[in-house]
């Protein structure tokens, strides 16, 4: 790609602090237009931070912001808006009660008395099937899955005429094939002259898609390269330092050892559960686990994952087929009766269902046993245990944060996982469901989570392992089980399938399951 010699955009000597903590120093950032520029760094590098100074949600506290050769305040989003800056967040900024089209008109500011429903739905679809970004302007959010979500932000950028679009973690929700649809899509964005910021972890990804690559690490800039001249080597080092990360151990690489597991604890007979919109989501599932057990459930996004989990966990009544944890009838249990029965939940969206993000620390470690005796006597709250906790968690997860007191919203992304993680299994389950459990986490956070869950397998915790990485799923995983459309396509064991076999289960080749 021939760069052009002027930056569309730079930001010079950006400095941002909250109270102690310094999420931005000095940091200088230039992005031509027509190019893919990678942002890559730990969770709490600054890479969010730096962006949301961008877009006006934070204010620096020292730099400059150039626009099109100009000195730009921006203020707020509004003013980032009206620039041609947009971004689609990691946690997306959407109405769930409202339409797509609705949510989209809503942001681009059109305000007229009545609302032209087929105009606006029109459009919607002109807009997404030119970027091939295909949503249903009629459905409500609510009912869509975390990836079509995705879209729906990404659309709102283009329907407003967005010039630099900045998207964190815009692959996480795909599989690899969408994926890569995803970047040829953003290729054919900056190939029309605009400017594309990608926040990601996945080095190989943007070692391929990208033009430029700056990596922040302690809210600095570590390194900035042309992406031919990346290796992972190179990235590695700027990321992590000189950190050694966890290594995956000889019996977690030998995967499929059915030997080594114990009795049978988990088991769904032809469940079925209907989704959001009052469609069949599962049709007939069966599978079971063992203690020690890791199954992975692959799938591309919107395929019945969500419901799995959530059925699962109780959070999604089933209308057919039983549900057993150790022998006892779960169908038609309460969500409490999961939580007392074992069952602990990692769910897809971790401030939507996992964690309040309003709430502090402390408040989100007691969330599920607020009511037990170590954090409630007499209706009075036990400050001093739940402060002990949460400290314990902090200290034993390395869970980073500003104050056990302060909000979790304002923790990064893998602090947020970890705490999640740290609550769920202080439980002590007997089947974890982690949906999703790394996505948008940088490499170190990822393998600290992964460590977590073979830490577990090792303890004899059955778990369920949601995830649309299939390399993920194969490095993880004692079997796997494929859902296409709701239902089971077949299971195989790890060390006997490959990724062609689970591909052509994914899109909805049968086989037999074992």
């Amino acid at each position: 790609m021939e760069v052009k010699k002027s930056p569309v955009l730079e930001m010079k000597h950006i400095t941002k602090t909250f109270g102690s903590v310094t999420a931005n120093r000095d940091v200088s950032l230039s992005v031509y237009p027509g190019e893919i520029h990678a942002l890559l760094g730990e969770n709490g590098a600054g890479k969010s931070t730096l962006m949301n100074i961008l877009t006006g949600i934070y204010a620096p506290d020292g730099g400059e912001i150039i626009y099109k050769g100009k000195h730009r305040d921006i203020h707020s989003p509004k003013d980032a808006v009206a620039l041609g800056i947009g971004m689609v967040h990691q946690h997306f900024r959407l109405i769930p009660t409202l339409t797509v089209a609705e949510n989209v008109f809503l942001y681009s500011g059109k305000k007229t008395f009545f609302l032209h429903r087929d105009e606006m739905e029109k459009e919607i679809r002109e807009c997404s099937s030119q970027y091939n970004l295909q949503v249903s302007p009629e459905a409500y959010v609510w009912q869509l899955s975390v990836g079509e979500q995705q879209r729906v932000e990404i659309v709102k950028l283009l329907h407003q005429g967005a010039e630099v679009l900045i998207l964190d973690e815009p692959s996480a929700v795909l599989t690899p094939q969408e994926a890569q649809s995803m970047f040829d899509t953003l290729r054919r964005m900056a190939d029309s002259g605009k400017a594309v910021i990608v926040i990601s972890h996945k080095m190989n990804e943007v070692m391929t898609n990208a033009d430029r690559i700056t990596v922040l690490k302690n809210g600095m800039v570590e390194d900035t390269m042309p992406a031919s001249e990346a290796t992972v080597a190179r990235l590695t080092s700027a990321v992590v330092g000189e950190r050694t990360l966890p290594q995956q151990t000889t019996e977690d690489a030998e995967r499929g050892d059915q030997g080594r597991l114990g009795e049978e604890i988990f088991v769904m007979e032809n469940v079925s559960a209907l989704n959001d919109r009052g469609l069949p989501a599962l049709k007939g599932v069966s599978l079971s686990v063992r203690a020690g057990e890791i199954f992975g459930i692959a799938g591309v996004a919107g395929n019945g994952q969500r419901e799995l989990s959530e059925v699962i966990a109780g959070l999604r009544p089933v209308t057919e087929g039983s549900l057993t944890l150790s022998g006892k009838e779960l169908s038609k249990a309460s969500v409490k009766e999961h939580i007392r029965e074992g069952i602990a939940l990692i769910p897809e969206d971790r401030l939507q269902t996992g964690l309040v993000p309003e709430l502090s620390f402390v408040q989100n470690v007691i969330l599920k046993k607020s009511d037990s005796e170590r954090y409630s006597r007499n209706g009075i709250l036990q400050e001093k245990a739940m402060h002990a906790d949460a400290a314990e968690y902090a200290a034993r997860y390395d869970i980073r944060h500003g104050g056990l007191d302060l909000p979790v919203g304002l923790m990064s992304g893998g602090n947020q996982q970890k705490l999640l993680f740290a609550r769920e299994v202080s439980g002590k389950p007997r089947l974890i469901v982690a949906a999703y459990p790394v996505r948008g986490l940088d490499i170190g956070a990822a393998e600290s989570i992964r460590g977590i869950l073979r830490e577990q397998s090792r303890q004899g915790t059955a778990i369920v392992f949601i995830s649309e990485e299939l390399e993920e799923i194969f490095s993880m995983c004692d079997r796997i089980g494929v859902l296409c459309d709701g239902e089971l396509m077949g299971i195989r064991a790890a060390g006997e399938t490959d990724l062609k076999e689970i591909g052509r289960m994914m899109s909805g080749e049968r086989e037999e399951t074992v």
